[in-house]
């Protein structure tokens, strides 16, 4: 019978009578690719403990092993490389290899205050938890006394933590762009509570642009860079701001449109069904799991047109739409199929300008082709600690041909 110990000593000598080095990133990537690819969590956890045991310092190891590798977990589910079933195994391999990672390099000693204390939380409705994870642990190693308060944090209960806990600053993670207006919430209320905001993450946009547009006080595109901004104290000390309302940042936001389209959600999606399946007598015959594919599809698109009203750029909606006919087109979808959803949206959203001009560009977009990368959103940027790993599944099922 062959032991965990004697699978990890034969994924160590093969990896020694190969010539690898354990001190390499490089070599410690590949085979830890392999391994969450096979979904091994045996064999994922071995080139880890032997760069460290190496001399690899835990950030390198963290930064330049494990995140480039949770990457191109995302990479190859957008590219149909992978199933999701993979990309979910994936990423809780590497999720508990950092938990592994972080007790050993502690001893089991609780990380000290000599650096202040932070708060590190998703925002809320945001599950992709890894990134801010990642983070949550270089600030640890760098003498930090971190509150990783996870995944899909409601405001209530941050701002409480915080009126508990007085931080010097909060790093708010947040990958899907339509998480922006709960972001923006959550900026504005940790800023009336005396607490500075450093955003990072794919939904905060190219540059952070979205992050200054709601208001926070820094962005940083990676996690070197938050720790490092951090460190700086390029934030204001904790204070008292004055109370501001999300139209105060947005004045458009005067136009209710958004408000509008987000409160019609539901009844926009009910209604592109309906027309679809009159464009498209075939869709009738559907299964149960290709009509609530379908419905899933039309309501990404309805939260990212609400989401780029909120923010005010025809990019992120269209930078979406592009992404998504790449997807469809590497799951042998035709992204053509995006166009009459369009076209029925467009139809009902007539007495809506800013949302009639965010369509239309979003359909010229989509005539001129897509681009050819899959990786991300072209409305993404570097997070706090790695891309998004799991966006939106629009992977066609059910998309009228």
């Amino acid at each position: 019978m062959t032991t965990h110990t004697d699978h990890l000593s034969t994924a160590a000598g093969s990896a020694a009578g190969s010539g690898e080095s354990a001190a390499d990133p490089r070599a410690a990537r590949e085979r830890l690719w392999d391994a969450v690819r096979e979904g091994d969590e045996y064999a994922a956890s071995e080139p880890v403990f032997a760069a460290l045991d190496a001399g690899v310092d835990p950030e390198t190891v963290l930064l330049d092993v494990i995140a480039p590798v949770q990457r191109k977990v995302g990479a190859e589910w957008a590219a149909d490389r992978i199933t999701v079933a993979q990309e979910h195994a994936a990423t809780a391999i590497n999720d508990r290899i950092i938990a592994a990672l972080a007790h050993r390099v502690r001893g089991g000693e609780r990380p000290g205050a000599g650096a202040g204390r932070v708060t590190v939380a998703c925002v809320d409705g945001e599950w992709h938890a890894l990134p801010a994870r990642l983070l949550a642990e270089v600030l640890a190693l760098r003498g930090w006394q971190v509150d990783f308060l996870g995944a899909q944090v409601p405001v209530p209960h941050l701002i409480a933590h915080l009126h508990r806990t007085g931080p010097c600053a909060v790093a708010l993670s947040s990958s899907i762009a339509t998480r922006l207006p709960t972001a923006h919430a959550a900026i504005t209320a940790c800023q009336a509570a005396g607490t500075p905001v450093l955003a990072g993450g794919a939904a905060f946009g190219p540059d952070g642009r979205y992050a200054y547009l709601l208001g926070a006080d820094a962005w940083a595109p990676d996690a070197r860079a938050a720790a490092d901004r951090l460190g700086e104290g390029v934030l204001p000390p904790p204070g008292l701001w004055s109370a501001r309302h999300p139209v105060d940042d947005l004045p458009h936001l005067a136009g209710q449109e958004y408000t509008m389209v987000s409160r019609a959600a539901p009844r926009l999606v009910g209604e592109t069904m309906a027309g679809l399946e009159e464009r498209f007598p075939a869709m009738r015959d559907y299964t149960e799991r290709q009509r609530l594919h379908t419905a899933e599809d039309i309501a990404h698109i309805v939260d990212f047109l609400s989401t780029a009203l909120y923010v005010d750029d025809e990019e992120l909606f269209t930078g979406f739409l592009l992404w998504t006919a790449q997807i469809l087109t590497a799951r042998k979808v035709p992204a053509h199929s995006l166009r009459p959803a369009l076209d029925l949206l467009a139809g009902r959203l007539k007495d809506f300008p800013r949302a009639t001009r965010l369509l239309e560009r979003a359909r010229l977009a989509l005539d001129a082709g897509p681009a050819s990368d899959t990786s991300a959103p072209d409305t993404s940027a570097p997070d706090t600690s790695a891309p998004d790993t799991t966006a939106p599944d629009t992977t066609g099922h059910g998309k009228p041909e």
